[in-house]
């Protein structure tokens, strides 16, 4: 008791500069004690931590009163020990205390300190507002330092992680990767390539991405810019809808419209069509392709394939639009030596056509022979022209496009070439 009336008394009277350090010196150990008490109480994130984190803490606040004195004795000579205080704290604080927290602390043991030193001289009052001022932007300091690094570090494994869907390396860890990335999205995914812009914003393309229920990883190289789009909540699948109308492309293949999904009907669930189309904006001049959906994030490879496939080609199609779906540009793919588009073409109009009449085959076959005319498919097939009609509707009906279409038509006669090619390989192999 004598010993707090005798510090109390010579607080309160004049002394000079020297008197008030070795004061501060001889108070440094109370204010810790009384500072920790009133992290205690007034703080409920600093009771919940562990014994081992709440020290670290305490560490940190005694470095703070300990170098304030040290900077009050001379200011100019120490300018670094504002930003040195949080030296004291282990790597692992940083990342379990965060910024907020670390200025109610700052907040705390400022207050502590006014209140002890209330009686003290205007210059030491002074002092400890341009010290906390310090102490603050050596807080702001550090943690930037460390989202900097962060940022750094997510780039990096951002880029590793579209790599290896690029290239469909997929390992064990990849799902650890995007999971650490903060991955957003489930359910299907389509890959977008096009060319990368002058100036990337990349927090702007993010918000975009989220707006629309979506999120994205994000890979540029060089001039190409790849897109991962993954939804970032479930479709909410219509049962009407859904039986009512089959997938389709932007021309009308069955199969290639999985980028529709279910969102086509509804508010909540854009297309990934619809994304791509939001997004165009932000790529830089020249194509923009779509690969086609698939189930998740792991088969992404196969949509990323297709997207770059026809990002290849896609100068070929001069009236291509933009964005334009890779299973749009599979007679380009496939001249061009794709096997995944030699294969899609078969499979989907070919073999259909030839499992359900070979009527419809011939009927389209010699259609697209004579040049998409009617009358002269009708003389050679010595049907009437409305049979012709009749069948040619009956095609759409069972693969999904119009062979009246200029551009649908280039599509079916490389699929009947094709298919045609392949079943000659096959009678081959087999004699």
């Amino acid at each position: 008791m004598g010993r707090g009336r005798e510090l109390k008394h010579v607080a309160s009277a004049p002394r000079t500069k020297e008197q008030t350090l070795n004061w501060l010196r001889t108070i440094s150990g109370e204010l810790c004690t009384t500072t920790l008490k009133r992290l205690e109480d007034t703080l409920p994130w600093y009771g919940d931590m562990p014994p081992g984190r709440r020290s670290a803490v305490g560490l940190v606040a005694q470095a703070g009163i300990t170098s304030f004195i040290s900077w009050f004795d001379d200011p100019k000579s120490t300018p670094w020990i504002a930003a040195d205080v949080f030296g004291a704290a282990p790597r692992e604080l940083l990342r379990s205390v965060s910024l907020q927290q670390t200025l109610q602390l700052i907040r705390v043991t400022v207050e502590v300190v006014e209140e002890r030193v209330k009686d003290g001289s205007e210059s030491l009052r002074e002092a400890i507002l341009l010290y906390s001022r310090e102490i603050a932007f050596g807080a702001a300091d550090v943690y930037a330092r460390a989202a900097e690094a962060r940022g750094l570090w997510d780039a990096r494994l951002e880029a590793l992680v579209v790599d290896s869907i690029l290239s469909g390396e997929y390992d064990d860890d990849l799902p650890s990767r995007i999971a650490a990335l903060g991955w957003h999205g489930h359910g299907e995914v389509c890959v977008l390539v096009g060319t990368t812009p002058s100036m990337l914003d990349v927090d702007q393309l993010r918000r975009s991405a989220r707006h629309m229920a979506a999120d994205v990883l994000i890979g540029v190289q060089g001039n190409r810019l790849v897109l991962v789009i993954g939804r970032a909540r479930p479709a909410s699948p219509d049962p009407v809808t859904d039986a009512a109308a089959p997938a389709t492309g932007s021309l009308g293949a069955v199969g290639t419209g999985s980028t529709n999904g279910h969102a086509a009907g509804t508010e909540q669930t854009l297309s990934f069509m619809d994304i791509a189309m939001q997004l165009e904006p932000i790529f830089g001049p020249g194509h923009l392709v779509l690969g086609h959906e698939v189930p998740n994030l792991v088969d992404a490879s196969k949509s990323a394939k297709a997207a770059l496939a026809g990002f290849a080609v896609a100068r070929s199609w001069r009236n291509a639009p933009r964005p334009v779906q890779a299973d749009d540009l599979l007679p380009e793919r496939a001249l061009a030596g794709d096997p995944l588009a030699r294969a899609t073409l078969i499979h989907r109009i070919y073999r259909p056509l030839q499992a359900h009449s070979t009527e419809l085959l011939t009927t389209l076959w010699c259609y697209l022979d004579n040049g998409r005319s009617l009358e002269a498919t009708a003389r050679e097939l010595f049907v009437h022209p409305n049979t012709v009609r009749y069948r040619l509707k009956r095609v759409s009906e069972v693969i999904g496009y119009d062979a009246t279409g200029a551009r649908e038509a280039l599509i079916l006669q490389a699929a009947l070439i094709l298919g045609s090619i392949s079943e000659h390989d096959g009678s081959t192999r087999r004699r």
